[in-house]
């Protein structure tokens, strides 16, 4: 299945089947999934999807209005959902449309309530899933992903801040500047791949922060070793180079540090 794209709405393909009856998309075949879902935003994109047959399936024609209804394919989703195999997804989207009725917000989380499970379901054990979204769903988003990958597999919320964003307060807006967008990270489940990003550190960081340099040329800085909260905290009391201070470790690695060289005393006392 390596380097090839489908074209079309997501959940005809999780569900798809080739012409010898094989899964387009086997159990437990991926690695990583990040969506970038429509937003229940309300908004306009007049842009009309249409699959490679030329129809247009319900999901798509909403999902390009980014405006969600109560409708007979809303009504479907839920069900099949709820009679389905995922019981926290089940439970979960059930109770949801308890508490908020039938209505818009409960069409979109219906929509991607049915497409999440099916994303748990090709998900590896070792695999991660990224989902971006806006504040108007974020919050009813992170239950239904509780409900799907369990609490303890919910690893970050990362907000992304936009660039160029403004308030409405010109237009009118009565409330703070809506300027971030959320991703919600989560795991299948404890062993999963994480790869750490790194850039370079900026060179004025550098000069301003790293300012002591060693023999060898490494730069370094100073920090304070005293525990904070003293005893309340159950940081040890001892004497170092005849300072008595509540330190932040216990005396046999202080005297590891001191026998490395790596505690400095800047001026007796």
């Amino acid at each position: 299945m390596a380097n090839r794209l489908f074209y079309g709405d997501n959940l005809e393909v999780l569900r798809g089947r080739d012409a010898d009856g094989r899964p387009l998309i086997a159990d437990e075949s991926v690695d990583l999934i990040y969506l970038d879902p429509p937003f229940n935003s309300a908004a306009n994109y007049n842009v009309l999807f249409r699959a490679p047959d030329g129809k247009a399936t319900d999901s798509s024609i909403e999902a390009f209005e980014d405006t969600w209804h109560w409708t007979d394919a809303a009504a479907r989703a839920f069900q099949e959902v709820v009679t389905g195999q995922h019981q926290g997804a089940s439970a979960l989207l059930r109770a949801m449309r308890t508490a908020l009725g039938e209505n818009d917000l409960m069409a979109y989380l219906a929509m991607m309530a049915v497409r999440l499970t099916e994303l748990h379901r090709v998900l590896k054990p070792t695999g991660s899933l990224y989902l971006h979204c806006d504040p108007t769903a974020s919050h009813s988003l992170k239950l239904l992903l509780d409900g799907i990958f369990g609490v303890n597999n919910f690893r970050n919320e990362i907000i992304w801040k936009r660039s160029h964003a403004h308030s409405d307060h010109g237009q009118g807006a009565r409330h703070f500047g809506r300027i971030t967008d959320t991703i919600l990270f989560y795991t299948k489940g404890n062993t999963y791949t994480f790869n750490s990003s790194f850039t370079p550190y900026d060179d004025n960081y550098i000069r301003r922060d790293y300012r002591r340099v060693e023999t060898n040329g490494r730069r370094y800085r100073l920090d304070n070793i005293q525990g904070p909260g003293g005893a309340a905290n159950g940081n040890p009391s001892y004497e170092v180079m005849g300072v008595t201070r509540y330190w932040r470790y216990s005396k046999i690695r202080m005297q590891e540090l001191l026998d490395a060289g790596l505690i400095v005393q800047t001026r007796p006392g």
